[in-house]
């Protein structure tokens, strides 16, 4: 709440005089915050499909790993739908597997499994909530929860105005983790299409308000009145490590 100051004389000390219409504007934008978050977690496609792609990871040194071939497979349930990760090695073997079941009312689910003597240590195997699913898929810079959107969950969304992204209008959405201590990410600002409402570009901050990770999207066009996503990238501000993920949709840029 914002708040001026006037001087009390005779009393000799500061009262507060709050501005009511600054107040009311408050919980003006944090309750369009959490319509959008709630309106963007709830998106459901409009049907099932499969797409092939790439995950392609640079390190700190700016030195690119060997491409990844991936699949993505949404499911539609009734009250619930599906994104389905696989990532497969040189061969076409499966070498690992997450599903993000996305529920309307409920919190993310994510059930992951890695193929035996995996190198990608750092990721936990079973079902995760939360924060829990801070770790990597496919030893990439994407994490479980960020291929779930999961700051859209948190309690704390704030409609904080509006700018243009890669020539499109935007909102931009705050989302503030109510458990800030030992979190993977403290805050989450968003550009959301105000067309589309697709997320262009997100930034996640730690609890001292230091930029960790940029995710950005590349290309998307409208096919058969649905926008379909081409690419997208994730930096992380701390290595300059970045991952793109890449889907083989054949259709001109924009």
């Amino acid at each position: 709440m914002k708040a001026s100051f006037v001087l009390a004389i005779g009393l000799g000390m500061l009262v507060p005089c709050y501005d009511a219409t600054a107040a009311e504007s408050h919980v003006l934008t944090e309750e369009r915050g959490l319509a959008l978050a709630t309106e963007l977690r709830t998106q459901k496609p409009a049907e099932t499909f499969t797409s092939s792609g790439m995950l392609r990871s640079r390190d700190s040194n700016g030195r690119w790993r060997a491409q990844i071939p991936v699949q993505l497979e949404v499911k539609i349930g009734v009250d619930s739908w599906q994104s389905v990760y696989r990532a497969l090695d040189a061969k076409g073997a499966l070498i690992e597997t997450l599903v993000v079941t996305h529920y309307e009312s409920s919190p993310n689910r994510y059930e992951h499994w890695q193929r035996p003597n995996s190198s990608n240590k750092s990721a936990v195997d079973g079902v995760l909530t939360g924060e829990a699913a801070a770790v990597p898929f496919a030893e990439s810079d994407f994490w479980l929860s960020d291929l779930g959107l999961e700051f859209l969950h948190w309690p704390g969304q704030r409609l904080a105005g509006h700018e243009m992204r890669k020539g499109r209008a935007c909102y931009i959405l705050e989302s503030v983790n109510p458990s800030q201590r030992g979190s993977a990410y403290a805050r989450v600002r968003s550009w959301v299409d105000t067309e589309h409402r697709g997320i262009l570009r997100a930034e996640a901050y730690d609890s001292s308000n230091k930029l960790v990770k940029e995710f950005s999207v590349g290309s998307f066009k409208k096919v058969d009145g649905k926008w379909q996503l081409k690419s997208m990238e994730i930096r992380d501000e701390r290595t300059d490590a970045r991952t793109r993920l890449e889907f083989d949709l054949e259709f001109e840029e924009r």
